[in-house]
This record gives C-alpha cells, structure tokens and sequence, in this order.
C-alpha cells in the first residue's frame, strides 16, 4: 500500500480536464472529459486511507470510497467497480450530478491545504471503464419468485428499489407518466451535467433483467391506486416531488413567466429530438432574450446554464441570501459564472413588470437578520431598495412540492402529512396502507438523487422482509 497510497503531500489534486466555457456554452455535452486509467490511478493514490474516513461517513449511501480508491489505485479496477456497485446502484451518475463539495469531497481529511481527493471523478470512470469492458451485466436472479411488486415512478429512488427487488428474484413492474425511463434524471437534469444515453443504459440494463416498464402510465388514470394492489403483492410509491413552489407578487400573472421545470423539460426533450411546440414558438427558448432566474438551489443552476447555451442576450440569478449561504453546489455556481452568468445576491423579487408579457423585474435588496431555529439568517428586504432588471423571460426555480397524491391515485384513504408528502411508518417505509410503501423525495421531501437511491434500497429491503414475512404465515 505505501508504494500507491498516501501520495497527497507530492501530487496535486487534479481534476478531469475541464473544456473552456467559451465550448461549453455552446452545446449541452458535459463539462468535464474523462479520466484515462493512468490519471484515475493517480489521483486515487492521494487517498490517505484514514482510520475514520469522514468521506464514507457524510455519504448518504456509506459508499466504500477508501476501498474503491486503493483499488483503483492498484490497477484493480474491476475489483474497483465491484466494491463502488456493492452500495450505489447509480455510481457514475452520482459521480457526475452529487455535490461532492457538500458531502465526500467537502469532509476529506485532506482538503484544507491539499485539496480534496476527486472522488466524484473518480467514481464516474470506474463505472464508465466497467461499461466500457463488459463489466455490468444484466441481473440473473438466483431464483425466480413469484411475488411481483408494482413501482410507481421511474426516477432514481423507484430504479433502485426495482433493481434491488430483481436481484431477489422479485417479479417488478415501473409505472411511469412519461414516455422515458428516468424522471428528472432525464428530463429535469441537462445534459451538460449528464448526457441522458448514461441514464439510458442503465434503465436498459434494467430492462434485460425482466423488469417491466409501463410508460406513459398515469396512475389514477390508467389504473388506480387500488387497481394497482390488486394486481402486485406490494407497491412502493416512488413519484417524487414535481410541483413547483408558488411566489404571491404582483404580475406573476404575466406572460413568459415560467416554472423551472417546465423550462427543463422542454429543453431536454428539444435536446433528444422530440417536437416541443412550446419551445419551437419561442415560449420556452431563451435565445436572444433577457432571462432572470429567481431562486438559489441546484435546480436554478441548471436553468441559467440551460438559458446560456440557448443563446440568451443576458442571464441573471436573482438570490435572497449570500453566496455563502446558497444552497446550490458552490462548484456549480462557479461554472456559471465562467460562463457568463451573472448573480444578483441579496436581492428578491418584489413585482413583474408589463403590460401582457413580463418586460423587466422590480427587485429589492435584502440583509441577513436574525437566524431562525436552524441557526440560518432569515433574510429581510431593506426598505427603499428597489431596482429593475430586464427581462424577456423570467423563470421560477423555487423548489418543488408534492402533488395531491390521494386525490391523483383514486385513493383517498392514503394518509399524506400537512405538507403532502406520504406519511410512513420510518422503520417499516409502509403507509397506512397494507403492503404499500413509499420513498424518496415524496416521504423526505425534495432532496438530492443520492437520497432518493438510498431511501429506494432501503424500501426494497423493507418490501422483501414484508413479503418473506408474509410467505411464512402462508405457509
């Protein structure tokens, strides 16, 4: 091990090479290259193989990251894949879309002289090199059963449950409202942060191991909640969260005012070659136009890099707090400030203006005050403050809240709380209902996907105690 590890105080960190961001902008490939074998190599020696490795601890998965670092390092990269795979059913896309800065590179040992190791990197060839080799192989269950359980909603919590069900030998079927496989791994994340053929190939693989899609499928439409249970021996609702949180200020009523999503989804639909009427009539592009985006998480990141790279005149983000205080992944927000964004901190939106169409945005500034219960500074407009923004298209990236799933599914009697998401019994993952269960950002609210694969592992092991269970009083 001395001869591959431990090499943090001689080389550097070093990131894949990263294209300019004059490139970038210009299409929707993502931003960093690959490592080669030789540079994963080196780069994972720099691991310091600690006794308590913070990395692995602020994982939501527990992901084995200084086992699969001394494997890289040692050339065994097979190995490597294994152990990475063992714990997350989605490592390269993780490795791609995780704020590491938030969670294994931000808690490095390492980190404050010498740079973190890049563990999000690395992660990402791992997988991609075991691809690339034939490595990932369908599921062969080591036996085949009879139960099935029915999945509802095809996004990162709902495919790995499904694979994790699979590999018990569970018969799963993924009902899902839209016509691909993915949720917002596909339609709500652009493709410069993840090129959609890597979800792709990971939901084929799923379906070369006997998992049954059925797209298209809109549950309280097609079939209900309790059309679904009749027909599988458990469900687990897996639907995410979806809607967009509202903002009460005057002329949010006007024209090219625009949710997030909304703007996402077109734009990634335009991106794999479907027609997208509001898109080809200029309602959803931002070419040429003046684009304010109102909001500070991951999800405004990826709108204002989007309106970037649709040719808008000017981009702005308009934020309530600091940069250090925003909650989007601080890596993130340096890649757009290359390329071209610029950000409006500690201002907020105070009215819409013009006539049928949104023309400018009345903003005000804001101060931090006194925090809440949190320990968070609540922000707070400063009086006489205001300013004007143009703008031709203003685009709302406040966060997402759950739809009315009792009323959506046909199932009034599924106990939701105050705040919609479903309400489950925490060591069970069961609802109020016998035999469903429910995960993801629909129980925690919106989080991030490494969250949503997590609390997906952990209902399908929940799903399989509660179905063994019941095959033994069977029997």
């Amino acid at each position: 091990m001395a001869d591959d590890l431990l090499k943090f105080v001689s080389i550097d960190q070093k990131m894949p090479e990263k294209r300019t961001a004059k490139e970038r902008a210009e299409d929707f490939s993502e931003v960093y290259a690959r490592y080669n074998v030789d540079g994963a190599k080196e780069q994972s020696s720099r691991c310091s193989q600690c006794g308590v490795p913070f990395c692995q601890i602020h994982c939501p998965l527990g992901n084995n990251i200084p086992d699969w670092l001394r494997l890289t390092a040692e050339g065994r990269l097979e190995e490597a894949y294994e152990i990475s795979s063992a714990t997350n059913n989605m490592p390269e896309i993780c490795g791609r879309i995780c704020p590491q800065d938030r969670l294994c590179e931000g808690n490095c040992v390492i980190e404050k002289d010498f740079d973190s190791v890049t563990i999000g990197s690395v992660e990402k060839f791992i997988t991609d090199n075991a691809w690339d080799n034939g490595w990932v192989k369908p599921i062969t269950p080591r036996k085949e059963l009879d139960e099935s359980v029915g999945i509802i909603g095809a996004g990162p919590a709902g495919l790995a449950a499904a694979e994790e069900l699979r590999k018990a030998g569970f018969q799963v079927h993924i009902y899902d409202r839209h016509d691909r496989a993915g949720g917002l791994l596909i339609y709500g994340i652009p493709g410069f942060k993840l090129e959609k053929d890597i979800v792709g190939r990971r939901t084929g693989r799923l379906e070369q191991s006997g998992i049954t899609f059925h797209l298209d499928f809109e549950v309280g439409g097609e079939a209900g909640l309790a059309e679904l249970r009749e027909n599988h021996d458990a469900i687990l609702i897996a639907t995410g969260v979806y809607r967009a949180r509202g903002l009460k200020v005057p002329g949010v009523g006007l024209g090219n005012i625009r949710e997030a999503l909304d703007y996402l989804i077109a734009s990634n639909r335009k991106g794999m070659g479907d027609t997208v009427p509001e898109f080809e009539n200029g309602a959803l592009d931002a070419n040429g136009k003046n684009v304010v985006v109102i909001g500070g998480g991951d999800t405004a990141m990826d709108c204002v890099r989007t309106a970037v790279r649709q040719g808008a005149k000017s981009v702005k983000c308009l934020y309530r707090r600091d940069r250090a205080n925003m909650p989007g992944s601080v890596r993130e927000v340096q890649n757009a400030e290359e390329e071209g964004v610029e950000f409006v901190w500690l201002s907020g939106p105070e009215a819409f203006l013009g006539d049928e169409k949104v023309e400018a945005v009345r903003a005000y500034e804001m101060r931090l005050g006194a925090p809440d219960a949190t320990g968070r500074q609540a922000p707070e407009p400063v009086p006489e403050s205001s300013f004007t923004l143009d703008c031709d298209l203003a685009v709302m990236a406040l966060g997402f809240e759950p739809e009315d799933l009792p009323a959506l599914f046909g199932a009034p009697e599924l106990r939701v709380t105050r705040w919609g998401t479903v309400t489950v019994n925490h060591s069970t993952m069961m609802t109020n209902l016998e035999g469903v269960f429910a995960a993801g950002d629909i129980v925690r609210g919106a989080s991030l996907v490494v969250w949503a694969i997590r609390d997906g592992r952990d209902a399908a092991a929940q799903i399989k105690q509660f179905l063994r269970a019941r095959a033994t009083v069977a029997a």
